[in-house]
């Protein structure tokens, strides 16, 4: 196992490391293949005193993952939306049963297509937009769509379902677009830092999931208005949002995160024979006004991440085909029984609430185990084993069903089990690819090598939700 300690570990040019044996030397060799990044002249590396930086971008890991997560987990709100509960033959139109039963679905979508267009768009702006106009306009654009559902949640669209559905569509869209461009950028500027606070980010995320799952048990707890509950809940996210922009304004305040956010000299490629200066120095001399602006070396980027690109693309693949289109439906063998744990504490208890803390802990763990390495061959095997995961669900008691009629496992434990595992694997395969792509590249590569990294993670969740809402249709 590895283990990142910015104390006793190696420091390359963009990471922090460790590798416990020889046999783990080509994994070490993929991060510390670059000169060691010492000190430039006058400055000495602070201390992330009170761990303050690396709480600060778990926080920030949190909101940028938050909105989405409210979003998904609200289906209790969603589905007294679309019903039309105004008019009880609504429900006789296909069109709106088609709207109803698969939300999620065409939700995953929305959310899936508009983040890979602008992970490209923010590839093309990494050079051209600093970072705290990115982060600070997204969390913006973020919190103003929060206002605008909650405000939406005291009007009566009974009449205009179907408007309200590509009101919530568009929504989403524009939240999914406006989280690509802040997670993107804050997961970039974590490139140029220890590995450790990657790692905060990532984990950060899982935190959101678990968050919004105990806001939404919380609250349909203790209301009994679907309305109500969704209210605080696009409250909760909003006053969030607000909190992640007060963090990252404090963020630069702090001396260690002035250190490695100091600026870098501009990528230049050089070619076979044109060999970069050996004392070229590690901070920039040119004022920023001089600096050419300059779209970063695509290709030379995928080369180095194809094989974590593989991976993260499989791993999200997988996991957005189950979660949470399929996982969703899944339902309780002793649903007529009454109990509000078999029907509505069920999906946000055992579905949202179980997988985002597995999430959680697979992804924690990272902190201290990083087994296995950036070039191992264990890590795609792993990757493409999470493929038996999606028979092992469809065999569960998923409702509605119309093709595949046998429920192989009838007993609430089989489902709880499966998403476990679901939740652990994806946390910890998924930040070990994502902590490991920007520390391959040189630093002044790290964001727009984040951006591709994110590219792959959006790529494998718009395949997955693409899929599942075909696969829902030949159950």
């Amino acid at each position: 196992m590895a283990f990142a300690s910015e104390d006793i570990a190696y420091h390359s040019s963009n990471a922090v490391y460790r590798a416990p044996s020889n046999r783990h030397e080509a994994d070490q060799e993929a991060l510390l293949g670059k000169p060691l990044d010492y000190p430039a002249p006058g400055l000495q590396r602070p201390e992330d005193r009170f761990n303050g930086a690396y709480i600060i971008f778990f926080c920030l890991g949190i909101g940028g993952l938050l909105p989405w997560n409210f979003f998904v987990t609200a289906k209790e709100y969603w589905a007294f939306k679309l019903r039309n509960c105004s008019s009880p033959a609504s429900g006789k139109d296909p069109e709106d049963a088609d709207i109803l039963n698969y939300f999620e679905s065409y939700l995953a979508v929305a959310s899936t297509v508009p983040s890979l267009l602008f992970l490209v768009a923010n590839f093309l702006l990494v050079n051209r937009i600093r970072v705290h106009v990115r982060v600070l306009a997204s969390l913006s654009v973020s919190l103003a769509i929060f206002v605008v559902m909650a405000v939406l949640v005291r009007v009566d669209t009974s009449s205009w379902t179907r408007g309200f559905f590509s009101i919530a569509m568009a929504c989403m869209a524009i939240i999914s677009s406006s989280s690509t461009i802040f997670n993107s950028s804050v997961y970039g500027l974590t490139g140029s830092f220890p590995m450790r606070n990657a790692q905060a980010l990532i984990s950060g995320g899982a935190m959101g999931g678990t968050v919004s799952a105990v806001a939404s048990l919380v609250d349909l707890a203790a209301s009994s208005d679907v309305r109500d509950s969704a209210l605080a809940f696009f409250l909760t996210a909003a006053i969030f949002l607000g909190l992640c922009v007060g963090l990252y304004l404090l963020l630069p305040q702090l001396e260690y995160a002035r250190y490695y956010m100091r600026p870098v000299v501009p990528i230049h490629v050089f070619s076979s024979e044109d060999s970069p200066p050996q004392d070229a120095p590690s901070t920039s001399s040119v004022a920023p006004a001089s600096r050419a602006v300059h779209t970063p070396p695509l290709g030379p980027i995928l080369k180095k991440t194809a094989g974590l690109g593989f991976c993260a693309i499989f791993l999200y693949f997988i996991t957005a085909l189950i979660f949470p289109a399929i996982s969703t439906n899944i339902q309780s063998m002793h649903k007529g029984t009454g109990s509000p744990w078999t029907s509505k504490f069920y999906v946000p208890l055992t579905v949202f609430l179980l997988f985002n803390f597995a999430d959680l802990c697979g992804r924690q763990v990272t902190a201290w185990i990083q087994v296995p390495g950036p070039r191992s061959k264990l890590l795609p095997i792993l990757a493409v084993s999470r493929v038996c995961l999606v028979p092992l669900f469809l065999l569960c008691n998923y409702q509605p069903r119309s093709h595949l009629t046998v429920v192989l496992f009838q007993s609430d434990i089989y489902p709880i089990l499966f998403t476990c595992l679901l939740g652990l694997s994806n946390g910890y395969l998924s930040t070990l690819v994502l902590m490991y792509g920007p520390k391959i590249v040189p630093r002044e590569l790290a964001e727009a090598t984040s951006v591709v990294m994110l590219f792959y993670m959006s790529l494998g969740l718009m395949l997955g939700s693409a899929c599942a809402a075909l696969l829902e249709h030949f159950v």
